[in-house]
């Protein structure tokens, strides 16, 4: 872009110089603008009078200058706008291998401040993020693969490789569009885990029935949070820490208990906390109920989940083992 530049400031000085040029040999301004515009652009056309000699050598000078400067801007334009494409063109091809060969991903349909502090904090937690927005301005500076296209259309889920997905998070402008984009990714991946955002309480239930896994509303998310705040703030407080900071060495953790897990029929007391030296605060049945703070001697089943805090090193241990 800077060679462009100076080309195209060339380009006029060429033609500035030309004008005060046949100023000077006796010709008005505007007859003087257009002999040299005519001259430089080559198209032709006769002089307006009879040139003298030193007019005709002026000439020559103007068109040589001209037409040189002329190509060569010319040349670079096109340069950059073949350039501009090409690079476009490859960073999308580039971008789509990539998002193919994506497997377990999460799908992030909408790029507001919602959908980028979800992605910011799956990022944090280890997860792949592919974002869709129609808005490619928007998602210009998103530092995850991107497909630009309408999230409530099948052709722009399936770039994003919905079918490879394990999640999808729905958080795009409108409920209505929510409960499209929620509706076409069930249909594609019945055994996707859908998340969707609601304005309106009046849209939970539809999203649920669309399909949703879970439905959210930040703003009464936020009031709740708010509220704990000040009705228990060292609940909330730790909670918070917890969950969503870095400064503090515990962490939550979720254990799936497949049927192949070497945690089937062992007890809390045998395996969980001596083995791995964590607190479980909860086991999910796989009816959906919770066995909160569960005896010692509690039997793991399959299909159950473990809710656990502990340090990093213990979860991790924790998910080594059942693995």
């Amino acid at each position: 872009m800077g060679r462009l530049r100076y080309a195209l400031l060339a380009l006029v000085g060429v033609v500035a110089l030309g004008t005060v040029g046949y100023r000077a040999f006796g010709l008005s301004w505007t007859d003087a603008t257009y002999q040299t515009v005519t001259t430089v652009a080559t198209v032709g056309f006769r002089e307006l009078h009879e040139f003298s000699t030193a007019e005709k050598w002026f000439t020559i000078c103007i068109i040589v200058m001209g037409v040189s400067v002329t190509l060569y801007t010319f040349t670079l334009a096109m340069q950059a706008v073949v350039e501009g494409h090409l690079r476009d063109f490859l960073g999308r091809r580039q971008m789509d291998r990539k998002i193919a060969d994506m497997r377990d991903h999460v799908v992030m349909c909408g790029w507001g401040r919602v959908g980028k502090a979800v992605a910011y904090e799956l990022h944090r937690s280890g997860q792949q993020v592919v974002v869709v927005d129609i808005d490619p301005a928007r998602v210009a500076d998103a530092p995850f693969p991107t497909v630009i296209g309408d999230a409530t259309l099948d052709e722009t889920l399936a770039a994003a490789g919905i079918a490879r997905a394990r999640a999808l998070i729905a958080a795009v402008d409108g409920d209505a569009e929510n409960l499209f984009v929620t509706l076409s990714s069930r249909a594609l991946n019945p055994q996707l885990f859908i998340v969707a955002r609601a304005r309106q309480e009046s849209s939970v239930a539809k999203l649920t029935n669309a399909g949703a896994d879970r439905v959210v509303n930040p703003q009464e998310l936020g009031a709740a949070r708010m509220a704990s705040f000040v009705a228990r703030p060292h609940v909330a407080e730790f909670i918070d820490v917890v969950m969503h900071e870095r400064s503090m060495e515990f962490r939550m953790q979720e254990i799936e208990i497949r049927p192949d897990s070497p945690f089937v029929g062992a007890s809390v007391a045998d395996i969980l906390r001596q083995r791995a030296g964590v607190l479980v605060l909860a086991i999910r049945q796989p009816d959906g109920t919770f066995n909160t703070n569960p005896e010692p001697d509690t039997v793991m089943t399959p299909d159950q989940v473990i809710i656990a805090v502990g340090t990093d090193a213990a979860l991790s241990k924790l998910l080594e083992v059942s693995a």
